[in-house]
């Protein structure tokens, strides 16, 4: 961090993807109630998540990173958020045991909810209105009250955030993410349609429970076995907010963001002078940085010495979105880059952004089998190179929805219409996230992207 960096100094850089609101005043006066409500999540726990994940970087554990693609104030509600929680349980149980590593979860939820646009207008019959930024800015529905920016969803985002932090707390901690329960989950769902595929993977984690048990090691001894713990991280796109939420840690006298353990900037905001990069350039939380097409290997060595120029472990992830036909085309030279450079960073896969496609008809979806492709891509791409494939991160939600075409369930275009009930973009469902998880399981257990591991690469059928 720079000697004359502070939490506003932002507002002198070039901003994108910013609202703009009407009553200037108002979001000044909601801006100075929130720097007076109690942080969301503490220094030390975001503290804590950068030590796992130095051991990301080093190949010592693996990250899995899902969740919404923008939470929504009518969606809100709590077998919600045990679904979604309870998913990313289900996928990490699977990932550790093909990793033989720890996994660290890190879930898009507790203030994922504004979205940037690819243009500040919509129109539609004739009428021009702001485009929806996500709940925390205005409403999805097409009217001018409800597209109007509204300082006062800030507050509202807030306690749903505060809510569902709670909850989240109380599941991790409370007994619902005993690894036993977890398994029993998984079993069902390959009886219900996962097939027997994943079955043999199934079979040897009831035999390792089973060992445990014989041995003693159980939830009433073990506090691992009943317990886990989940960080929570969204983008940090309304810088408003996030400055308002920023606090002086009382033990280490360091700036922390304190809306979340682990903040990102996105591919539209990651400008090398912009106010978004120099926000979280001062930010004692981990970050990372979304890596798309039209990033080049020279921009990214020069983003990462602005966000990270200690070379801390831990402290970058750089999260890559390129789509399955151009992953080839651009991961290679930027990961040779920052290896030349040796620079400790967190390399993980988002394969849902760049494989966004629309129907004949015009829904917005994403195809199963380019997911799968880009994740497979990465994995034998970092083998290749000698680097760390360090985590996956994934839009998804624990809700039965029919809207990424594909996968075990075989959801066509037709079947788009059952279910398909994201506000933004379309999102993996239960059945899609855990088999996407056994999947990557496979590559770890071959040792796709491990360096030091003996690789033997298995094509999925």
């Amino acid at each position: 961090m720079s000697q004359d960096w502070s939490p506003e100094r932002w507002r002198t850089r070039p901003a994108r993807q910013l609202p703009t609101y009407p009553d200037a005043d108002a979001l000044a006066e909601v801006e100075r109630r929130l720097r007076h409500f109690p942080p969301l999540v503490f220094a030390g726990e975001a503290r804590r998540l950068k030590g796992q994940l130095a051991r990301v970087s080093r190949g010592e554990a693996f990250l899995l990173q899902g969740g919404d693609c923008a939470e929504s104030f009518a969606e809100f509600h709590p077998d919600h958020i045990r679904d979604t929680f309870r998913v990313l349980l289900q996928m990490s149980v699977v990932l550790s045991f093909g990793a033989k590593c720890p996994v660290v979860k890190l879930g898009r939820m507790a203030g994922q909810f504004a979205k940037p646009r690819s243009e500040d207008t919509e129109t539609r019959d004739g009428l021009t209105l702001p485009s929806y930024r996500g709940d925390n800015v205005n409403g999805i529905e097409f009217t001018p009250e409800a597209r109007t920016p509204d300082p006062g969803r800030l507050v509202e985002a807030y306690h749903q955030s505060a809510a569902t932090l709670n909850l989240l707390r109380a599941f991790a901690q409370g007994g619902y993410a005993d690894l036993h329960e977890v398994h029993r989950w998984n079993l069902a769902s390959v009886k219900n349609g996962l097939g027997t595929r994943y079955q043999q993977l199934a079979d040897r984690l009831d035999e390792a429970l089973a060992f445990m048990a014989a041995l003693g090691l159980t939830g009433d001894n073990v506090p691992q076995v009943r317990e886990t713990e989940l960080f929570t991280s969204h983008e940090a796109l309304h810088l408003p907010y996030e400055q308002a939420l920023t606090r002086v840690d009382s033990l280490t006298e360091a700036w922390y963001d304190c809306s979340a353990h682990f903040l990102w900037i996105g591919d539209r905001t990651r400008q090398l002078d912009g106010a978004h990069v120099d926000f979280l350039s001062g930010v004692g939380n981990p970050v990372g940085l979304k890596c798309g097409p039209s990033l080049q290997a020279d921009d990214l060595l020069r983003l990462i010495d602005a966000l990270n120029p200690a070379d801390e472990a831990g402290r970058l992830t750089l999260i890559t979105r390129f789509g399955a036909d151009r992953i080839g085309d651009h991961l290679p030279a930027l990961l040779r880059a920052v290896q030349r450079e040796g620079r400790k960073v967190v390399w993980v896969s988002d394969p849902m952004h760049g494989n966004t496609q629309k129907t004949a008809s015009g829904i917005k979806t994403r195809d199963f089998t380019r997911v799968l492709t880009e994740v497979r891509s990465f994995f034998e791409i970092h083998e290749a190179e000698g680097t760390i494939a360090g985590g996956v991160h994934f839009e998804m939600t624990g809700q039965d929805v029919t809207e990424c075409i594909g996968g075990a369930q075989a959801i066509d275009e037709e079947m788009l219409h059952d279910r398909y009930h994201t506000h933004c973009d379309p999102r993996l469902n239960a059945t899609q996230a855990l088999e996407l998880a056994f999947l990557v399981a496979e590559h770890l257990a071959d040792g796709l992207g491990r360096p030091g591991t003996q690789a033997v690469v298995r094509r999925s059928p």
